[in-house]
């Protein structure tokens, strides 16, 4: 049987190794081992947008935190009206080489489309720096607010970091994270930073994926 094969790695500052695999057409990316992203389960990822910003205004602005590979841009832009706007932030530059090669057609190239602004930034950086900008803020940059991919994520779940983010957001603007687990102090804390908080399982590709979790905060 073919084994997965690596296609392209790197080891970034804090010394964590991104893998990216590719067997009979489907891709992973690997962090020290772990599964980050998969081209063959991405429901979750689909459903980040319509769930925290499901009808935008017409000039709407949209942080995603974590471009994986380009799913969650791919379907906010579907929902995105023609005057809107989508800022990516993504730490690692070899994952928007990736996006702007094998990765790309798999979400249809959303990295060339003219809303989208690519930021190699922290998204942590991009909240600090921001007040009432943002109609939503959708976040896909770790496994969970416990289980992170990269050490300096961990601001982003503290109370801190969430109000912050709350501060970046207009009038009912919306938060949305992605997690692989149910929290409910995560939930609560959301609710401390003056969110009204919802969680929302949502599958994989298909029926046959497994439950992901959703944890949508509003700006009251």
């Amino acid at each position: 049987m073919k084994q997965w094969e690596i296609i392209a790695l790197t080891t970034t500052s804090d010394g964590s190794r991104f893998e990216l695999c590719h067997h009979d057409g489907n891709y992973v990316i690997y962090v020290d081992g772990y599964e980050l992203m998969t081209s063959y389960s991405h429901g979750s990822e689909d459903a980040m947008m319509s769930l925290a910003c499901p009808k935008p205004r017409d000039d709407a602005c949209i942080l995603i935190g974590g471009l994986g590979m380009g799913y969650t841009l791919s379907a906010t832009l579907d929902l995105l009206p023609s005057g809107g706007s989508v800022i990516v932030s993504e730490l690692v530059p070899e994952v928007i080489e990736w996006n702007r090669g094998p990765l790309g057609p798999l979400a249809g190239n959303p990295l060339n489309d003219p809303r989208t602004e690519l930021v190699l930034s922290d998204v942590a950086d991009v909240i600090r720096s921001s007040e009432s900008r943002f109609d939503a803020v959708l976040l896909d940059v770790d496994n969970s607010a416990d289980s992170l991919i990269l050490a300096r994520n961990s601001w982003l779940y503290t109370l801190e970091g969430l109000v912050a983010t709350y501060r970046c957001l207009r009038p009912d603007g919306v938060l949305a994270v992605w997690s692989v687990e149910m929290d409910r102090a995560f939930e609560r804390k959301l609710r401390t930073a003056g969110f009204t908080a919802s969680v929302h399982p949502v599958r994989g590709r298909d029926k046959r994926g497994g439950h992901y979790f959703i944890f949508v905060g509003s700006r009251c």
